[in-house]
């Protein structure tokens, strides 16, 4: 089918051109150009088109001459100066041809029906023909046969009137599917087609009794409401058909009711889950299991590092120690360098919270390091170090930090500073 496609290139761009852009310009080009087909004259004149189109204004149908010129529809002869259409133009009219004619219900059947009949008697069946239809015909096979297994009265009301035309439209093409058969042996491909054709034919004749048990079936279940003719169809049909069922109950309830309905597929999932839902075994006991010892356990807590209760004994023992006046303060090396490149980047990290007051509520080694009485003060000044894995360090000193003053009694008012 794609090296089909590929060979009818010239009509695929054809097409194209014909519906590109908005749609009414696409109309318009396809409303001239089918009545240029149409046209008993095989040459017209510029001013036979202008006649022709006189209800077109000039620039909308320059436009439209100049795109079918350009796609190699229609053919401008100078030296005669007329209009002619092309031999693409005449295989383009046949793929449109039938857009102008009256829809039916059974268009999607008849048109390729018409199609590979007229083709048997001229001699150029094609397979992709025979395909086609083949698939037009599963397709609706499938939709008749879901009618009849609804078991649906108006379902089948409904699909019997195409059920009947469908049997009709094949049997008149029957002839035309045996000459296929009986001309085209030696051709594997399109007898292969044929043949599943014929198939097709057979299984919507057998169909036919099936759909006639259907409706039978339907008119026994059918009821006769008293002595007035009426039966459950014709009140089925018109409860279909009224628009609001919850009036028809009046002044009867308090409250309005506004039924819910629920197809025969809903109903039957929900069937099966409550089939296959799991319960409880009405054989086992449903009292409460025996008590059993519960097993020693831990509970895991996550601790900190190690290098912070480390800092704050360190912070905790300067506080402490007397300092003498000769003492000079606490660096920043002192309290970060432990001989570990990791363990003084870690304790760098913390100098930050020494003084802050968040930090300080909480009650855990970080608030404590955060209540620790010092400040650090620090300089962009970097100093050398003895340690081996750090050789400079930030310069920083400690200077004790005065308690925070004790909060006012109750009932009391601070002075003003």
């Amino acid at each position: 089918m794609s090296f089909a496609l590929a060979r009818k290139q010239d009509t695929v761009d054809a097409l194209r051109g014909l519906f590109a852009g908005a749609p009414a310009l696409a109309k318009l080009r396809l409303w001239c150009f089918l009545t240029l087909a149409s046209h008993p004259q095989g040459r017209l004149s510029r001013e036979d088109v202008n006649q022709l189109f006189h209800a077109v204004l000039p620039e909308p149908l320059d436009a439209v001459l100049k795109r079918l010129r350009d796609l190699g529809l229609l053919v401008w002869d100078a030296t005669a100066q007329d209009y002619h259409l092309s031999t693409l133009a005449h295989q383009v009219q046949a793929l449109l041809a039938p857009l102008t004619s009256a829809p039916q219900d059974d268009d999607e059947l008849s048109g390729l029906l018409a199609q590979v009949a007229g083709a048997q008697q001229l001699g150029v069946v094609d397979a992709s023909q025979l395909q086609h239809l083949h698939a037009q015909l599963a397709r609706l096979h499938d939709e008749f046969a879901d009618a009849i297994a609804s078991g649906s009265e108006a379902r089948l009301r409904l699909a019997q009137p195409r059920f009947d035309r469908a049997l009709t439209l094949v049997d008149k093409a029957g002839q035309a599917l045996s000459a296929i058969i009986g001309d085209h042996g030696d051709n594997a491909r399109l007898e292969k087609a044929a043949r599943a054709l014929g198939q097709d034919q057979a299984r919507l004749l057998s169909m036919a009794s099936q759909f006639t048990r259907a409706l039978q079936q339907a008119d026994r279940l059918r009821v006769t409401l008293g002595s007035t003719g009426l039966t459950s169809s014709d009140v089925r049909h018109w409860l279909q058909h009224h628009q609001a069922l919850h009036e028809l109950i009046g002044d009867a309830l308090s409250v309005g009711v506004r039924p819910v309905f629920v197809s025969q597929h809903d109903l039957v999932d929900v069937a099966e889950g409550e089939l296959e839902r799991d319960r409880p075994d009405p054989e086992r006991s449903m009292g409460l299991p025996p008590a059993v010892q519960a097993e020693a356990g831990s509970l895991d807590i996550l601790s900190l590092p190690p290098e912070l209760g480390h800092l704050v004994n360190l912070f905790g023992r300067w506080h402490k120690a007397a300092p003498a006046e000769d003492d000079k303060p606490h660096t920043l090396a002192d309290a970060v360098l432990n001989r570990r490149f990791a363990h003084a980047a870690y304790r760098m990290q913390l100098m930050p919270l020494l003084g802050d007051r968040q930090a300080g509520e909480l009650k855990s080694q970080t608030g404590e390091l955060a209540r620790a009485p010092w400040s650090l003060t620090m300089t962009t000044t970097l100093v050398k170090t003895p340690d081996t894995e750090v050789a400079v360090i930030s310069e920083g000193h400690f200077h004790p930090r005065p308690h925070p003053r004790p909060a006012a009694a109750a009932g009391t008012t601070p002075l003003p500073e």
